[in-house]
């Protein structure tokens, strides 16, 4: 029995043994030639399995339990086993062939963990949070990438809309003498593609504030709506982005306990960079989204100080006219009184049989309306 199969059967997998339940691992036999019985197939969340040696690909197992024997048989190789949306069992048949710490599991099996780093004795497990950014909707959707790396082998478990690591795995295929390196290597390549589609997302985002503050500007009344959205989106990529920071600094401490490669430590550093890059353009975007909303509310409040002041004149102006018609209906009111009285045609009314009776009635319409007028103007109804 080679070292590797004895520290995989020793102490590590009886912790995990003790801690849970036994677990019969997924697609422990092997096909079956027809006519023979058919056996089940193992699940299609194993998406891809490799077996590497000195940076080439050996094998391409089928099935987990392929894969755990070819590994076997190669001392000095390095399996990579990509999941997507894996099984209980799948983890579970991992975790007793690698080692895997139970708390580790547990985080990939439910998902939704923030992004962080974590060693497990010789084991180191990463969370990473993935983004991409869709043009139809103009939104940013978010996928979770769990790593776990050992001394031979990576496993890398996808959930949600996490990117494939297909242009990974071909771009490390194709630079044997950096895969040659081991699961180190593979680690800051997925590091790297992480942070790299991260790009289009940051781009993306440029240009929906770009429009916004144009929006703004133009009154559109959904605009609101936009940038809070917008805004809720850029707290969850900051949430993604700003713990890579401390965690490749992490990484680039342990360096020299680690004994890690000068290649791979410029290969971490270069992707440290972007990630502090990364991490600034989104806390700019905050920033700016904040102050963007900040006059959007003061020039919806000037515009409705302004719909306001025009409502209020109108209602003065208004107001002027409704007094001149008042004024001038009092003055007119006054005569017809009169005129209304003198009409009424009674026979004892002493003023119709008097000679003066019509001038009287005439000089005090007058009287009336002139009177009326000069309260008027001087009250500037008029």
């Amino acid at each position: 029995m080679s070292e590797r199969e004895n520290g995989r059967n020793g102490g590590r997998r009886s912790v995990w043994r003790r801690l849970t339940p036994p677990q019969t691992p997924a697609g422990n036999e092997t096909p079956a030639p027809a006519p023979g019985p058919v056996e089940a197939a193992e699940p299609a969340s194993v998406v891809r399995a490799a077996l590497y040696r000195d940076g080439v690909r050996v094998s391409s197992p089928a099935t987990l339990a392929e894969t755990y024997r070819a590994l076997r048989e190669q001392p000095s190789g390095m399996a990579w086993i990509g999941l997507a949306g894996p099984t209980a069992d799948e983890l579970h048949s991992l975790a007793a062939e690698f080692g895997l710490h139970p708390l580790a599991v547990e985080d990939a099996m439910e998902a939704h963990q923030r992004p962080k780093l974590e060693r497990y004795g010789d084991t180191l497990f990463v969370v990473l949070r993935a983004a991409r950014y869709l043009d139809a909707p103009e939104e940013v959707e978010f996928g979770e990438l769990h790593v776990f790396v050992g001394p031979d082998f990576v496993i890398t478990v996808r959930h949600g809309a996490a990117p494939g690591l297909s242009a990974v795995r071909r771009r490390m295929e194709d630079t044997p003498e950096l895969l040659r390196l081991g699961p180190e290597a593979v680690l800051y390549a997925i590091l790297d593609a992480v942070v790299d589609g991260y790009a289009p997302v940051v781009s993306g985002v440029q240009n929906d504030i770009d429009e916004i503050e144009t929006e703004v500007f133009r009154g559109d009344p959904e605009v609101s709506r936009r940038i809070y959205e917008l805004s809720r989106e850029m707290v969850e990529f900051q949430r993604a982005t700003r713990p890579l920071v401390g965690m490749l600094h992490g990484l680039m401490a342990g360096f020299a306990k680690y004994e890690t490669d000068e290649e791979l430590q410029r290969y971490l550093r270069d992707v440290a960079d972007h990630v502090t890059h990364i991490s600034e353009r989104v806390d700019g975007f905050r920033q700016a989204l904040s102050e963007i909303l900040t006059v959007n509310a003061t020039l919806v409040t000037q515009q409705q100080n302004a719909e306001m002041r025009a409502l209020a004149e109108a209602g003065f102006e208004q107001n002027e006219e409704i007094k001149k018609i008042s004024s001038w209906a009092a003055i007119l009111f006054a005569p017809t009184l009169v005129g209304t009285i003198y009409g009424m045609n009674f026979a004892h009314m002493p003023e119709l049989h008097w000679a003066f009776g019509y001038p009287f009635a005439i000089v005090l319409m007058a009287i009336v309306c002139a009177s009326l007028y000069i309260i008027f103007k001087r009250k500037d109804w008029l």
